[in-house]
């Protein structure tokens, strides 16, 4: 058992070391995905903040259809997002894992991220979820429930993770390069949207502050 953990943890070693030796900075799909992955909080911040100010989709289709198109645009960038992830990571080099690396330990940390990213949506709801609070539909309280009991943005989090995973469940090494690039783009979205959800409820006088986390 002990030189089994102690094999694993050195091919992990040495795919972690390997990463600046198997990236293939010629491919496109690269730069396709990095860009898909840095343009998506960008884009819905700028949207969702324009909507606090000027209510461009509440005054056409209302609070809640305005933002279940801003949400359901969301989702379906996360989808192409992760599209495009998947082209990057098979165009780029395979480092060989051992099995029990290669397949139950990226199923257990894609398979948890995957839960942190759907246990959050289940706390928050579809709303909480996808910028409510932009279009004036706040939380009545703060969201403490699991897992925001254990973790401050569990669905930034989670999906995080779950780009860890894939890179281990594909071998390729690039996968961590770009996971730490996607925890990078959220810690940076994060910045910019906890404040402003802050001012949002502090200007509202309707309860405490509360969280809403998009993937």
């Amino acid at each position: 058992m002990f030189s089994t953990l102690l094999v694993s943890a050195t091919s992990l070693l040495k795919f972690v070391l390997s990463v600046p030796l198997k990236v293939d900075w010629s491919r496109s799909s690269l730069y396709f995905c990095l860009a898909s992955i840095g343009a998506s909080p960008l884009v819905w911040n700028v949207v969702a903040r324009n909507e606090y100010r000027n209510k461009t989709l509440t005054r056409l289709v209302g609070a809640r259809v305005g933002c279940g198109i801003l949400g359901s645009v969301i989702f379906l960038a996360g989808l192409n997002r992760d599209v495009l992830y998947r082209i990057a990571l098979h165009d780029q080099p395979q480092h060989p894992l051992p099995y029990e690396m290669q397949t139950v330990v990226s199923w257990m940390i894609f398979g948890t991220g995957n839960f942190l990213v759907f246990t959050s949506f289940i706390a928050l709801g579809f709303y909480g979820t996808y910028l409510g609070d932009y279009f004036g539909i706040l939380q009545e309280k703060r969201v403490t429930q699991f897992p925001f009991n254990i973790l401050r943005d569990p669905m930034y989090v989670g999906s995080t993770m779950c780009f860890i995973g894939a890179a281990l469940w594909y071998e390729r090494p690039v996968g961590l390069l770009i996971s730490v690039y996607v925890s990078l783009i959220y810690y940076v979205a994060l910045r910019f949207e906890g404040p402003f959800t802050d001012m949002i409820y502090a200007e509202s006088k309707k309860g405490p502050e509360a969280e809403n986390k998009s993937e």
